[in-house]
């Protein structure tokens, strides 16, 4: 995986979710960890939100990670954007879903309530996809395997 990709991921720890139910995209603002490799994302939601919805309906999902507001002083040519393709996944409980709740509190620790709440659902995207772009112009595509 190419560093840039890899340190814009563990950098950052917000990002836009895109979903869709039917022809209706649906972005919402989440928090998220990752695992070690970039591989998979994981993210808390509650089950009866619309995104929830829609990741039970269609699981394909597109997520945005940016550095605006760090590159906010020095114009937009400098601004990354990060375009990650791929899977909602479930994570049923057991020593995962306990291991990926207490690595999204660690870095997180203000949405203790929201993630033990009984209607929480903590899931994982399997990542496919990578598009990096540098500013308007350069771009690094890579496929995960």
């Amino acid at each position: 995986m190419h560093h840039k990709i890899k340190d814009l991921l563990k950098g950052k720890d917000t990002c836009v979710l895109a979903t869709v139910s039917g022809s209706a995209p649906h972005c919402s603002l989440m928090a998220y960890v990752t695992d070690d490799e970039c591989r998979e994302i994981y993210m808390v939601s509650h089950k009866q939100t619309k995104k929830f919805q829609n990741l039970m309906k269609n699981p394909a999902i597109s997520l945005l990670i940016d550095t605006r507001e760090e590159d906010a002083g020095s114009g937009p040519s400098n601004t990354k954007a990060l375009t990650v393709n791929g899977m909602f996944q479930k994570i049923e409980e057991g020593t995962k879903k306990d291991f990926v709740r207490a690595k999204l509190l660690e870095k997180h620790p203000h949405f203790k309530e929201f993630a033990h709440h009984s209607d929480a659902e903590i899931f994982s995207v399997k990542v496919e996809s990578f598009l990096l772009l540098e500013g308007p112009v350069n771009a690094y595509f890579e496929r995960v395997d």
